[in-house]
């Protein structure tokens, strides 16, 4: 079969790897497609090396068929082939077939297209980690969602709106805001406009504060946004693209007991991740069913293209998720 891999320097292939074989409990899936996220060009750069055990080319989650079974992933689950799939994967999404754990795999949700549905399992199992597992949060509170016109951001707003949860988020410019006025936040902050230090002050003041806080920034800006939460509130790290500094005022945290989370998917164990998924099913798909939640997509294009689409990423041009297709 085919994948993308890539060269000593740094560009991209998609030339001829050996064929995946079946563990016990796997099942092979033919890709459709694959969704593209930030550890993908952190992979690609050498910083993020996939799980002992997955392939070396890139690829986190991906929508195919099913063509097949091992004797064990018979045994253990209800998976035919021919079914109609999306999963979560270690690595090894960019290619045309991966074999996948039966428990790493989840039904396409009804009235959902396979570029949406690839789109799916990295981006909502992380963000379903990070709102309900490590954030507790619940209907009525208020989340911060910081950068706003990220994938994970198209996923994990509206994912809160579905759930009851006030949404603040914030973006570059008013131009970016209304880029995101489908995601349906309560308010959005342009930051080149606005503080959003100031803003989360007024919402203290105005009876508002934030209760969660999902962050991929991080920076300087964090220390300062940090210290005007709601008493217990929750700020989960997920990357620091604007800085791994801050400074923080330790008092504050203690004398307010707000909680600073560091928060991965990847390092998770299968047996966590795959308790995640079976979450999404039965919580969120019906959601996702009903058109409650849908993954922004920002660009389609093929597998061959994967250079150029991780350019839209390394640019920061995308609002939503940039999709393969693999014919």
């Amino acid at each position: 079969m085919k994948a993308i891999l890539v060269n000593d320097d740094k560009s991209l292939r998609w030339d001829n790897v050996p064929d995946p074989i079946l563990e016990n409990d796997d099942c092979l899936v033919k890709i459709e497609a694959a969704a593209l996220n930030r550890a993908d060009l952190m992979q690609r750069e050498g910083d993020y090396p996939p799980p002992a055990g997955c392939p070396e080319w890139m690829g986190l989650e991906i929508a195919g068929e099913i063509v097949e079974i091992a004797d064990g992933a018979k045994e253990k689950s209800n998976w035919k082939i021919g079914d109609k799939v999306c999963a979560l994967l270690g690595g090894g999404g960019y290619a045309e077939y991966a074999n996948i754990k039966y428990d790493m795999l989840m039904p396409v949700p009804e009235n959902c297209s396979m570029v949406e549905a690839a789109a799916m399992p990295e981006a909502f199992a992380t963000a379903y980690l990070n709102l309900f597992i490590e954030g507790g949060i619940k209907a009525g509170d208020t989340l911060l969602m910081n950068a706003g016109a990220s994938g994970l951001a198209s996923v994990i707003i509206p994912m809160a709106k579905a759930f009851g949860v006030r949404v603040i988020t914030t973006v570059l410019t008013k131009e970016i805001a209304e880029n995101i006025k489908h995601l349906n936040a309560d308010r959005v902050v342009a930051t080149n406009e606005e503080d959003i230090v100031e803003v989360l002050k007024e919402e203290l003041q105005n009876g508002h504060p934030v209760d969660v806080a999902i962050d991929c920034l991080g920076g300087e800006i964090m220390g300062k946004c940090i210290h005007y939460l709601k008493h217990g509130a929750r700020w989960i790290m997920i990357a620091a693209l604007a800085g791994q500094k801050t400074e923080i005022d330790l008092k504050n945290i203690y004398v307010r007991n707000v909680r600073i989370i560091g928060s991965t998917l990847r390092s998770r164990t299968p047996e966590v991740k795959a308790q995640i998924l079976a979450d999404l099913v039965k919580n969120v798909w019906p959601k996702v069913s009903t058109g409650e939640v849908k993954p922004t997509i920002y660009k389609v294009l093929p597998i061959q293209e994967a250079e150029a689409a991780h350019d839209i990423l390394y640019r920061g041009e995308n609002v939503g998720k940039v999709v393969l297709t693999v014919e």
